[in-house]
């Protein structure tokens, strides 16, 4: 049978110039934030700048993570301890994690077979007279129709934040994922699109919501040292009430950043070449489905996410196995015991007895999820799909669905 061999978890080298602007920061021993010469403007200022138009937001601030990002957003527009926040059913642990953080309570929406929040259920969870907030993952960078969803929440009256985790340079009818909600959070964790190892960004147009954003980070009253943040006379009004949870993004990650960033477009544009290969790889094989991406939607490719409806249980665990013997790392997120990242809502067990979710428990339990690092090319993806249709034809002949 078919062998790949090279790492899903390999990332490409940090560039040069990252590079050697990371060891200028380093001799010169200003990494914090605020610690600067005179009107210098530090690395993080200037990744704010440069994110900020990135994106044609007015206000930009870096982050130490992007769960963090997730959480001082919840509390700098107003979510309290009790308050319910809905969210996807679908999503990696750090988005309820960052709700629980807050002290408020998720009320998990489902999931549609394109593996995006259920409008359906969304608007029948919305119109609770309990319910002002949701914080919308775009899963493993799937987009859902942002014209509707956001019709759907102003309607309501639900501020939305924004997880772009997964969806850093991906448009919805040309207009960048975060700028839709209130507020949009991004991580720069190893395996997103720019990478420093752990941190993150939020960006918002509103005023209040980044001077409270500010002060939540840590600004130690320096708050006028942020370029791309609000007058000094709108933290007038909040920052005697603002705690500080102290999570800045240091100068040493924002000079590895600024780089990645400028050379982010080209980098989607690979993904997306290596993501089309495999795609078309799998479409080939019977048995496999692989979502249809909708016209307004630009993706980043940087993961790939298959469903094999017609295999049981049984043939579904060995199937993963078997890919995995062949060099091939597919997750799922169906296991009933949480590996790695792939942990789903009833397994968050410090949110109480899990809802009944059975549309995104049926997704959940045939979906496969592939990593696409940038250190792979067409070639790899060929070989990749070749595994998956082999180890399929082997699994569905030995196990077939019951």
């Amino acid at each position: 049978m078919t062998k790949f061999t090279k790492s899903f978890t390999q990332q490409e080298p940090i560039p040069e110039a990252g590079i050697e602007r990371a060891v200028e920061v380093m001799r010169s021993g200003r990494l914090h934030r605020y610690n600067a010469l005179g009107d210098e403007l530090t690395e993080t200022v200037l990744l704010e700048q440069e994110f900020a138009a990135y994106n044609g937001s007015r206000f930009c601030l870096a982050c130490a993570s992007g769960g963090y990002a997730l959480h001082i957003a919840m509390r700098s527009i107003g979510v309290n301890s009790g308050d319910k926040v809905l969210c996807n059913a679908f999503t990696l642990a750090p988005v309820p994690g960052a709700i629980h953080n807050a002290g408020a309570i998720p009320v998990l929406v489902e999931t549609t077979d394109d593996f995006t929040i259920d409008l359906v259920d969304l608007e029948a969870k919305a119109a609770a007279d309990d319910v002002h907030y949701l914080m919308l993952s775009h899963m493993r960078g799937h987009l859902v129709d942002m014209d509707r969803l956001m019709e759907i929440c102003d309607r309501h009256g639900v501020s939305v934040i924004e997880d772009c985790a997964h969806t850093m340079g991906a448009t919805w009818n040309g207009r960048r994922s975060g700028t839709f909600g209130k507020v949009g959070c991004f991580s720069t964790q190893t395996y997103k699109h720019i990478n420093s190892g752990e941190g993150g960004l939020l960006i918002t147009d509103d005023e209040e919501v980044m001077a409270r954003a500010i002060m939540h980070s840590g600004s130690y009253m320096l708050y006028d040292r942020h370029t791309v943040g609000p007058a000094p006379e709108v933290f007038a009004k909040i920052r005697f009430e603002t705690p500080n949870y102290s999570g800045r993004m240091d100068n040493l990650r924002a000079a590895i950043l600024r780089p990645q960033l400028s050379d982010l477009d080209r980098q989607c544009d690979r993904w997306n070449e290596l993501y089309c290969a495999l795609e078309k790889g799998l479409r080939a094989i019977e048995g496999v489905r692989v979502p249809l991406r909708p016209e307004a939607e630009y993706f980043v490719g940087s993961s790939l996410q298959f469903s094999l409806p017609e295999l049981s249980a049984e043939a579904f665990a060995r199937f993963i196995r078997r890919c995995e013997e062949q060099g091939v790392q597919i997750k799922w997120f169906g296991d009933a015991d949480p590996k790695g990242y792939t942990s789903r809502f009833d397994s968050w067990r410090y949110l109480g007895d899990a809802p009944a979710l059975p549309a995104t428990e049926k997704v959940l339990s045939t979906m496969c999820d592939i990593r696409l690092p940038l250190t792979f090319n067409v070639e790899d993806c060929v070989v990749i799909a070749t595994v998956i249709s082999e180890v399929l034809s082997e699994t569905a002949h030995i196990n077939p669905a019951g």
